[in-house]
């Protein structure tokens, strides 16, 4: 299925597979191969995580006025509301590795996964906006911490397999973001129509994704402790993570080098920016397109299947994107070719907001997906196991803090305007650098390579 990711695996995988020979045969620190039953765990704990990671806040855009309308919000305290996730995930992402160090990934998931499930609960009933979005930031924080986790456990527990169980957690994340969008309010109108009701309802689902992990916190020798190893690598060298992890670091361990500036690679800053820039995009759309449908005429639970369609749109394409991307030395083309798609999208919204409604909503589907080929472009863009960790992590953390802002300035923008045009300008307009960051994101060359120079 992935035959394209084999440039990928090898660039992230070459350096973890010379320091421990095992690493395509996951063993625990015993030395034996971990149990069958323990592997199967992992791969449902992976989809039904990757399953509860949006509907928080796709079944929230869904039944937005809803939820202002219940709780008084301006519109401004409504972009206040979609402002949250980017921010819940910069600042609770951070914690995610030293959470890992200290109680294992798995550990850390089910508690994020059960997070999720009391926020879920707690949220409509809260009473008030102020605890409405505390709630909500408890959902957030559990999002947060799964976020970051999930590729450090694929990389751990399926280092043969990172390409395909990277398509496999994607094809989730995404089938999740749009069935919470299709589904929450024929749902909100089978349950009586309150809006409470059919927010509270996606509890249930992040409740199923805790059972998995449950076996798996107990068993912290095969699940945690190799996982262990893959977020102190994040932050020091081969040797202090098998410290950590309570093992003898071998000669080569001791000799791999600490970890790398990124801070001084200026690939890592633009791709830091594009993924914001497309985070930006993505919340916008999460949060605010079912109200710009809403508000051109079109029907409640059809606004709600046009964000469905414009979110299931990552489901095909996070298969194909990364296929094409690995093949490509530099991946601009693609990053030109999305932004020309959202491009188009907005001026749909702008000029014919219902009359071209299914069109739109599948151009800005395509444009969404920049955040697979930003994912893929992590892999490339870094030789080493450890260095795509740091890249990830200084990626996102960065990315996610650039994004706060956006769903705020639009929710302020509509408010002060009265209508959709001047937000959806800014849409447009953000979308041009978004490419031209892209595109140096793209281009061949190793955040090692440019941290030495």
């Amino acid at each position: 299925m992935m035959e394209g990711m084999t440039g990928e695996e090898t660039r992230t995988t070459t350096s973890t597979t010379e320091r421990t020979p095992a690493a395509a045969a996951p063993r625990d620190p015993g030395g034996t191969p971990r149990r069958a039953w323990a592997t199967r765990l992992v791969v449902v704990g992976i989809v039904l995580s990757a399953l509860n990671l949006r509907p928080a806040i796709t079944s929230l855009g869904a039944l937005l006025e809803e939820v202002r309308d219940g709780l008084g919000m301006s519109g401004g305290v409504a972009g206040l509301l979609t402002s949250v996730p980017p921010l819940c995930f910069a600042v609770f992402g951070v914690m995610a590795p030293r959470l890992a160090r200290r109680f294992g990934p798995a550990a850390v998931v089910c508690a994020g996964m059960a997070a999720i499930t009391t926020g879920l609960l707690i949220r409509p009933y809260a009473g008030g906006t102020a605890g409405f979005l505390a709630a909500s930031a408890l959902a957030l924080m559990g999002i947060a911490v799964s976020n970051v986790l999930m590729p450090v456990i694929v990389k751990r527990w399926f280092p043969d397999r990172v390409g395909s169980m990277t398509g496999l957690y994607s094809m989730a994340l995404a089938a999740g973001t749009s069935v919470a969008a299709a589904a929450t309010v024929p749902l909100t109108d089978a349950l009586g129509g309150s809006w409470q009701s059919g927010l509270t309802v996606w509890a249930a689902l992040a409740a199923a994704a805790v059972l998995p992990w449950l076996p798996l916190v107990r068993e912290r020798g095969g699940a945690s402790t190799p996982a262990t190893g893959t977020a102190a690598e994040a932050t020091g060298t081969a040797a202090d993570a098998a410290e950590r992890a309570g093992e003898r670091p071998t000669p080569a361990e001791r000799t791999q080098p600490p970890a790398l500036r990124i801070t001084r690679s200026r690939t890592a800053w633009a791709l830091a920016v594009f993924f914001g820039l497309q985070a930006t995009a993505a919340y916008i759309t999460m949060g605010w397109m079912a109200q710009i449908f809403r508000d051109a005429g079109v029907p409640a639970g059809t606004a709600g299947l046009l964000l469905a369609v414009t979110m299931v749109m990552g489901v095909p394409l996070a298969f194909v994107i990364p296929r094409l991307a690995t093949r490509l030395p530099n991946q601009g083309p693609i990053v030109l070719a999305l932004g020309v798609c959202g491009l188009a999208g907005y001026a749909g919204l702008y000029f014919a907001p219902a009359g071209g409604a299914w069109a739109w909503a599948l151009l800005l589907g395509v444009s969404n997906c920049a955040f697979p080929l930003a994912l893929t472009m992590v892999g490339m863009r870094a030789r080493s196991g450890a260095g795509v960790a740091q890249l990830s992590a200084f990626a996102q953390s960065t990315g996610y803090l650039i994004s706060i802002p956006g769903p705020l300035l639009v929710g302020v923008l509509y408010e002060s305007s009265g209508g959709w045009g001047v937000p959806i300008a800014l849409m447009a307009a953000l979308m041009v650098p978004q490419m031209v960051v892209g595109v140096l994101a793209g281009r061949d060359r190793t955040v090692e390579e440019e941290a030495a120079a």
